[in-house]
């Protein structure tokens, strides 16, 4: 089946989206100096807490978001909304500084989460459906390398490939018992897996905010450019899904590497 014109330009700015530089480069733009200076004054320890407070704040956010949401497939996505709610807690973390990363990322994490979820259903998810849950869940492993990747494994279908084993047991487990229980094993293993992935652009995040002066107002928009890159990455993420199902997953990825 050829693609319509139409889907083929959506293809088209998907992968704009999905290969993008990233947030650090972002950041640095933003700050007018590169965030290497911001990771300098980071805590020497500071990768083994961000790696947990990361985990902790996607369990606590996929619990309290995505599987609450209810089916309105096409229903057009609130992203304003949700950028003045992080940026709002993004402020108050730039004024406390990184102290205040533990109670601020969870609930950033949350609005993100439930802002994926809304753009899930704009390109006609239904939530409802736990592989739709799961694919929001996945948005934050994509646009930012984990630490053992090269250049041939932080591309957009290469994440996801790496991601499938662990996507397909998480959905069979809750399919077959629910999420009664908070700790359920496959579940814990597909958050730990993007966990290591998210949490290199929450310590990006984190390092500019570590930048002296940068104070609530600096916080506010370091934060918003964090869920202005997370919703780049769903709309593409999403945009891919649909096509998907339309032409079939072979297909719409061999075309998206040539496109």
């Amino acid at each position: 089946m050829p693609f319509h014109k139409t889907d083929l330009n959506d293809l088209k700015k998907a992968k704009t989206l999905l290969e993008n530089p990233g947030i650090a480069a972002k950041i640095t733009n933003l700050l007018g100096t590169p965030i290497e200076k911001g990771f300098e004054l980071l805590p020497d320890n500071w990768n083994v807490k961000v790696g947990e407070l990361t985990q902790e704040a996607l369990s606590k956010a996929v619990h309290a978001a995505v599987f609450t949401m209810k089916d309105s497939p096409g229903e057009e996505a609130s992203n304003s909304w949700h950028k003045i709610a992080v940026a709002t807690t993004g402020g108050i973390g730039g004024f406390f500084g990184l102290t205040a990363l533990a109670v601020e990322l969870p609930i950033s994490t949350t609005i993100m989460l439930r802002s994926i979820a809304d753009i899930a259903r704009s390109e006609g998810e239904a939530i409802s459906k736990i592989e739709s849950k799961i694919a929001c869940i996945e948005v934050f492993a994509l646009g930012g390398p984990s630490k053992s990747d090269d250049a041939s494994d932080s591309g957009y279908f290469a994440v996801r490939a790496a991601l499938a084993q662990s996507v397909t047991k998480a959905a069979e487990y809750i399919a077959e018992k629910g999420l009664a229980e908070e700790s359920a094993s496959a579940l814990v293993r597909l958050i730990i897996k993007i966990a290591e992935r998210f949490s290199i652009q929450v310590s990006e995040k984190a390092a500019a905010q570590a930048v002296p002066a940068i104070g609530a107002a600096g916080g506010a928009i370091i934060n918003t450019l964090f869920i202005d890159h997370f919703q780049d990455m769903a709309l593409g993420h999403f945009i891919v899904r649909r096509l998907e199902r339309k032409y079939g997953k072979e297909v719409v990825e061999a075309t998206y590497k040539t496109v």
